[in-house]
């Protein structure tokens, strides 16, 4: 018995859908290899180079000018500052002018200083003259125990006993010899002085009652 040829089915919709549409073109896909790039060799610069760059850095420039400036690479610059231990130089700021001028300020400052060579030159005429034995009267309160000790040191014994009688006149004196009658030294002397003169010290200072009682 013979089998019965089977007629062909009818495509559906959706078969006869997908055969119409295109069908996309296939192309073969190009590989991309990652590029390769070859390490760079480090920057060498001579000394006199990175001398110049240290120079320009310590004087205020700034790194990333100077790396783009001489082409030596910001972390070599970097490097190189740390290890040779380079600092920026620290400009003084200038002197504040006064508010008399800088004219008038010198002028005030030579006149002063003038003063203080002629005072200093007063002082010294006197302590000359009483170093060779001329009254105490006209040494300086404040040179009178160096000139006391100096006396009693280098001119006669009767110089020094007048010197004595002399000063017996202030109730402080009497502090100025031991009990043998030998001249204390002149750094003694001088605090005696100066303690018995308090009042007059504290007045040439500038210090007003009632602050800084310890001193002198």
């Amino acid at each position: 018995m013979q089998e019965r040829q089977r007629a062909p089915s009818t495509p559906s919709l959706h078969d006869r859908e997908e055969m119409a549409a295109p069908r996309p073109i296939l192309t073969p896909r190009r590989l991309t290899l990652p590029v390769m790039y070859e390490r760079q060799s480090p920057r060498l610069r001579s000394d006199d180079t990175w001398a110049e760059v240290r120079r320009a850095w310590e004087r205020g420039e700034t790194g990333a000018s100077l790396a783009r400036r001489y082409d030596v690479g910001l972390a070599n610059l970097w490097r190189r500052r740390a290890s040779e231990g380079w600092e920026r130089r620290r400009e003084k700021d200038p002197a504040p002018e006064p508010l008399e001028g800088w004219d008038r300020y010198a002028e005030r400052k030579r006149d002063e200083f003038e003063l203080r060579v002629a005072e200093a030159r007063a002082v010294a005429v006197k302590l000359a003259e009483a170093m060779q034995g001329a009254p105490l009267g006209l040494v300086p309160l404040w040179h009178m125990g160096f000139v006391l000790a100096w006396r009693a040191e280098h001119l006669t014994p009767e110089t020094a006993a007048r010197d004595r009688e002399w000063v017996s006149r202030y109730g402080w004196a009497g502090e100025m010899w031991d009990a043998t009658g030998r001249m204390m030294s002149a750094p003694w002397v001088d605090g005696v002085i100066l303690h018995a003169n308090r009042a007059a010290w504290r007045e040439d200072a500038g210090l007003p009652d009632g602050v800084a009682e310890d001193y002198p």
